[in-house]
């Protein structure tokens, strides 16, 4: 019997849209972004199956043919990647030309290391007369380092999971970046599902992400777009004693699964990965023996059914590729009785494509969330007969009797956070107006059944775009180009920073006496003034609302789905993905006006305690919260000075009135409070 996970259910239309081609065999993602193809810095953010290798074909071709680039040069994380850039032939299905790498040019399929035999090859390719090479991103990086930027001018250089990429001085790629960007004579093409980090970094400085035209093609596009998988479910489950025990509560062995189990050195594990595989296969069945031609593991259940496991983790590293190879089998790649149930560590993640999956099951928390979002992508893929998917995050619930509770602790908050980014990455984009006098309904929205009103806050959506517009009374619009282009492309970006900054999370779930402005205006402004630091405090305040916005209404609305449950619509069948514009809707209909004072009123980890209280022991949680509460800090200098700045424009809004120490309001309380510390901190000398 497997226990239900508590999480969000998303449903989607699955109205085939996405994976249609036109007339030059581009689906709608690839279109979009062919577009764009004359642009000299591209960015293409679109999920995983959403067609992003070919999108990438479909533009180096014509950058070659047509824009006149010398070379174009692909370069992938790691080696099992550069297949996806194998030979297509594109005019079967439309195009003017073909995609093809001499075999010599895959540097993927070649002997030799990195820094060694693979750099020399790409330098005879660069006085080549041929046109594409396929590369790993450390063959890039020490080619660049032994023939310099200006080697590669004339070129496109397309960067597949451009999320590795970071900001940071001591990525070594991001640096090469930075020196092409500021040289100027490439064309780069950036890729990813995930353009954030899970390290928080930025992927790229301010100066340089301005330079790139972005293509966003969203999780709800690419999902309403398909044919068979309506249902997608997130959650997580929390353990105790150990994961083999309790694995099969969550492993439904029926169902398609990949189960990451954990690393080595993580806490989940039990220092012996090769005995937690054999126990998992025990827990499931009696096994059979081995595929003699597959390698796969044969066990039979208790119902009589023959399951076919691929293990992962053996330290056989012939056996592994055996394994790995029948995988990747292209014979297969329909057949979904092929394997049931894949095991792995460190595999089956980024670029691994196995259209069957319906359950990703992770145990313990991975190295970070980006690479959660990688693995989900695994089961969003879409395949006959697959109507659901699910990712379910196995974590050890915190011993008090652990010497590691603090480690406990953050790998519980880290799946939080990557709950709470995983709802808003798969949810529809919101367009934020202000609401006004002489607003009016907008062409292609759908109002409801009453319609626009004049006198409300209204809530439309476009079923085709995947847009939700909601008019919010007080809402800041942005004035520049860059702040722009931030609140329609980047807010899930932002979000992930908020999210993922541990004392915002560790006080919006366990602070009893928390003013939520202190996340919602103090907390997010940090993190926008940080990311954007060349925005004016009018643009920054714009993209401190929006981002504020589309969290805490994605958190208000998901209040109808906790669980899992179905909204009843008043008797009637709720119409795919209702869930989530019924909930925006009811908020803002419960409210009297939605305005952003108000949602700045609202704590955005409220509903993840109430999942996580839902979900964990109620011995644990109070473990969690003690060790939270016991690290509680004064004001720094820092947030004395940001709420100073939120009491002057208190003073302003309320007629040269301060905020009053003695204020019901708790939140004018608290700018009282850093106003006061501001002055004590500057009379110390504590700023420059």
């Amino acid at each position: 019997m497997t226990k239900t996970v508590p999480s969000v259910s998303v449903s989607y239309a699955s109205n085939g849209s996405s994976t249609k081609s036109n007339a030059l065999g581009m689906r709608p993602m690839q279109e979009r972004a062919y577009e764009r193809r004359g642009e000299q810095y591209l960015l293409i953010k679109s999920p995983p199956a959403s067609g992003k290798s070919r999108a990438l074909m479909f533009i180096a071709l014509d950058k070659l043919h047509n824009q006149g680039l010398k070379q174009a040069i692909i370069v992938v994380p790691e080696k099992s990647i550069g297949a996806s850039f194998n030979d297509e032939p594109l005019s079967k299905y439309g195009f003017w030309a073909d995609w093809q790498v001499e075999p010599k040019w895959n540097l993927c399929n070649a002997p030799g290391s990195d820094n060694g035999g693979k750099v020399k090859s790409l330098g005879a390719f660069l006085e080549s007369c041929d046109q594409i090479l396929v590369c790993t991103h450390a063959t890039f990086r020490f080619a660049l380092d032994q023939f310099g930027v200006a080697a590669f001018d004339d070129r496109l250089i397309a960067v597949d999971e451009f999320h590795h990429v970071s900001a940071n001085p001591d990525n070594k790629l991001g640096v090469h970046l930075g020196e092409l960007i500021a040289r100027d004579k490439v064309h780069i093409l950036a890729m990813t599902g995930s353009y954030f980090r899970g390290d928080a970094e930025a992927v790229l400085a301010p100066q340089d992400e301005s330079r790139f035209d972005t293509v966003t093609y969203t999780y709800y596009e690419q999902l309403n777009g398909y044919q068979y998988l309506k249902n997608l479910d997130i959650g997580y489950y929390f353990y105790s004693g150990s994961y083999a025990e309790d694995i099969l509560k969550v492993l439904n062995p029926t169902e398609k699964t990949i189960v990451h189990i954990p690393s080595v050195n993580s806490r989940e594990s039990t220092k012996d990965k090769i005995r937690e595989v054999e126990h998992i296969i025990e827990e499931l069945g009696e096994w059979q023996g081995t595929d003699p031609v597959t390698g796969f593991q044969l066990v039979k259940t208790p119902e009589g059914r023959l399951l076919k496991i691929a293990d992962l983790v053996d330290d056989d590293v012939v056996e592994r590729g055996r394994v790995s190879a029948a995988l990747k089998d292209p014979e297969q790649k329909h057949n979904r009785d092929h394997v049931d149930i894949i095991i792995a560590l460190g595999m089956a993640k980024e670029g691994f494509d196995w259209i069957w999956c319906e359950h990703a099951l992770t145990v313990g928390y991975r190295s970070s969330l980006t690479e959660i979002v990688q693995i989900i992508g695994r089961a969003t893929r879409d395949a006959p007969g697959k109507s659901r998917a699910r990712f379910t995050n196995l974590i050890a619930e915190p011993d008090a009797a652990e010497q590691a509770v603090t480690e406990a602790v953050n790998d519980t908050l880290k799946a939080i956070a990557a709950c709470l980014l995983m709802e808003q990455v798969l949810a529809p984009r919101f367009e934020f107006i202000p609401k006004n006098p002489t607003g009016g309904p907008q062409a292609g929205f759908d109002y409801g059944d009453d319609g626009y009103d004049p006198n409300k806050c209204n809530v439309g959506v476009n079923e085709e775009t995947g847009k939700y517009q909601i008019e919010i009374k007080g809402l800041v619009e942005p004035k520049s180009d860059e702040a722009t282009r931030i609140c329609q492309e980047d807010l899930n970006e932002v979000i992930a920073s908020f999210v993922q900054d541990k004392n915002t999370i560790e006080r919006g779930l366990f602070d009893e006496e928390l003013v939520p402005e202190e996340l919602t205006q103090v907390r997010m402004g940090k993190i926008i003034k940080d990311r954007y630091p060349n925005l004016d405090a009018e643009d920054r305040e714009a993209v401190r609302q929006h981002a504020i916005a589309a969290l805490n209404l994605t958190q208000q609305a998901k209040q109808l789905l906790v669980g899992g449950k179905t909204i009843d619509l008043g008797g009637s069948e709720p119409k795919p993905n209702t869930a989530l514009l019924v909930g925006v809707r009811k908020f803002a209909m419960d409210v009297r006006e939605l305005d952003i004072d108000l949602i700045d009123r609202i704590n955005p980890f409220s509903e993840a305690y109430a999942i996580l209280a839902k979900s964990m022991s109620e011995d644990s949680l109070k473990q969690v919260a003690a060790a939270i509460s016991g690290k509680r800090t004064s004001l720094t200098p820092e947030e004395a000075k940001e709420l100073a700045l939120r009491a002057v424009k208190f003073k302003k809004e309320r007629g040269g009135r301060l905020p009053s120490l003695s204020s019901a309001d708790p939140w004018e309380q608290r700018m009282a409070e850093g106003a006061a510390a501001f002055v004590r901190f500057k009379d110390e000398g504590r700023y420059d």
